[in-house]
């Protein structure tokens, strides 16, 4: 608890004493601040990023709080002039979550969750313009430590990008759908997490909007528990740390629908991206 406070308060620090934007016309190096906000508000942008993500979920029943700790890369890579391929791999490397025992004592367990890996299939602005379109497979892989971190399900589904990048902010949603296919017991798996996101950039490497995700569980065992559908608002800031960008976020979420036992009610999440070099340059098929 107190490392989570601890890095929660250097991030708030951070975003207060960043330098707030002016009125006076933006430099060349302020304008490439607002390009990279863009490029990684945008899930199927072109540059290389490596995401820490911490939410913490404040829960209805019972009164207690689950803390999940993801590392997110994003690794576009060219494979025409024409058209790109987005690896968007999900590692929960902390999930602290509490449960009910067989003596219904409520206790908790903390270990690592399973990985989320979704790939889409882009065509670059050259053919899009400005337009954002992506489609391919996600999967989900029963990498957790423990039983009640995790699904022990494989799955494998759809996923999708469709929005519209603006001069000065961009819109659109990122659906997934998972169906179980293999792992033990007989319990089938059907969700889907669809994000909805919103930024508007008014200069300087800030952003404001929104970028929560609705939960959908098809097979939820009582009718009304199968929606979390949350509503929030996000603050970021692009910085940089020498050479690197460094992308800052903190972003609060409200949840008015959620399930009776065991919904998230409300959500804190704070986020560092720094952007790192691509590895890989070029298409890899022809020019």
């Amino acid at each position: 608890m107190k490392n989570r406070f601890t890095r929660s308060l250097i991030l708030i620090t951070l975003l207060a004493f960043v330098h707030v934007p002016s009125a006076a016309a933006q430099t060349t190096e302020d304008k490439s601040l607002d390009e990279v906000n863009k490029e990684l508000s945008n899930p199927i942008s072109s540059i290389w990023a490596l995401q820490l993500q911490e939410n913490t979920y404040w829960l209805n029943k019972p009164d207690r709080n689950v803390v999940n700790l993801q590392f997110q890369p994003v690794l576009p890579l060219a494979l025409t002039d024409d058209w790109n391929l987005i690896t968007r791999p999900v590692f929960q490397v902390m999930n602290s979550t509490p449960y009910v025992n067989e003596s219904l004592h409520l206790h908790r367990v903390t270990g690592f969750g399973d990985t989320i890996l979704a790939t889409l299939l882009s065509p670059s602005p050259k053919l899009a313009g400005p337009w954002l379109l992506g489609a391919g497979p996600s999967f989900i892989f029963p990498t957790a430590s423990n039983l009640r971190l995790g699904q022990n399900k494989w799955q494998l589904g759809p996923a999708g990008v469709f929005g519209y990048l603006g001069g000065k902010w961009l819109a659109g949603v990122f659906p997934q759908q998972w169906f179980s296919t293999g792992g033990p017991g007989s319990q089938t798996v059907s969700q889907m997490n669809l994000q909805y996101f919103f930024v508007y950039l008014p200069g300087d490497g800030w952003g404001i909007g929104t970028s929560p995700n609705m939960l959908v569980n098809w097979y939820a065992n009582k009718s009304g528990n199968e929606v979390t559908f949350p509503i929030g608002l996000n603050v970021s800031k692009v910085i940089k740390i020498g050479p690197l960008p460094v992308k800052l976020q903190v972003q609060g979420q409200y949840m008015p629908v959620h399930p009776d036992v065991f919904g998230q009610k409300w959500n804190l999440q704070f986020a560092i991206t720094p952007v790192i070099p691509k590895l890989i340059k070029g298409p890899l098929f022809g020019g």
